[in-house]
């Protein structure tokens, strides 16, 4: 069938009703909404799974949600707080650089600005484009391995790694979709277009996929 973007994610978001929302999302609902916020999440999220991510940050924030409150902290502090997330002793030094340079450089408030937030040491394409689209609703598309496998699978795009996904996206995709190619493909590649065995029999969208690289599905 001719591809039709608006239809795939309108089936997909009522597919992972059923699961977890990912996690910048979750939290997002829960309050933790603002810039920084997402943007230190994000950080906690490196290489850690969602079911990690979302009590550490809630954990972090019981002590910390602001840059002022969290340069208050010691490293040892910061990074017991961490614990459980992947390399928690760098993230608590790659936070406590982040919160420094907002206090010492924006008085505290981290603007909202691409070129900006990957200028902070530690934040990349991902968690920079994924904090602005959450906490201020820029069109801005953030792609992790989930939003990388899917399209590629789907034989929407064509690429190798999840940089150049994100340079075709951002050329193929409609803006006001950017922030739900995220929020969507995320628990999608998750629970049901998994990296091995995806549920390809129960999928909503096989009709649109070219099943890229599938060589056995549920």
């Amino acid at each position: 069938m001719s591809f039709d973007l608006n239809v795939v994610l309108s089936r997909i978001d009522e597919a992972i009703r059923p699961y977890p929302k990912a996690a910048m999302f979750e939290l997002a609902e829960r309050g933790y909404d603002s810039l920084f916020e997402q943007l230190i999440s994000c950080i906690v999220s490196i290489r850690t799974l969602d079911e990690t991510t979302i009590p550490v940050s809630l954990r972090l924030f019981e002590q910390a949600r602001t840059p002022e409150q969290l340069l208050a902290l010691d490293i040892p502090t910061l990074t017991a707080c961490l614990y459980g997330s992947t390399y928690p002793d760098q993230k608590a030094y790659t936070m406590h650089g982040i919160a420094e340079r907002i206090v010492n450089e924006f008085g505290g408030q981290l603007p909202a600005d691409y070129e900006t937030l990957t200028s902070l040491k530690g934040v990349g394409p991902k968690c920079a484009n994924l904090a602005l689209g959450v906490a201020t609703g820029q069109a801005a598309i953030s792609v992790d391995v989930h939003v990388h496998r899917v399209v590629n699978r789907w034989g929407y795009v064509q690429t190798k790694q999840p940089e150049q996904t994100l340079k075709v996206l951002e050329k193929q995709v409609p803006r006001e979709q950017w922030v739900n190619i995220n929020r969507l493909l995320m628990p999608f590649g998750k629970h049901i277009c998994t990296g091995t065995l995806p549920h390809c029999s129960t999928c909503p969208v096989l009709n649109y996929c070219e099943q890229v690289g599938v060589d056995r599905h549920r």
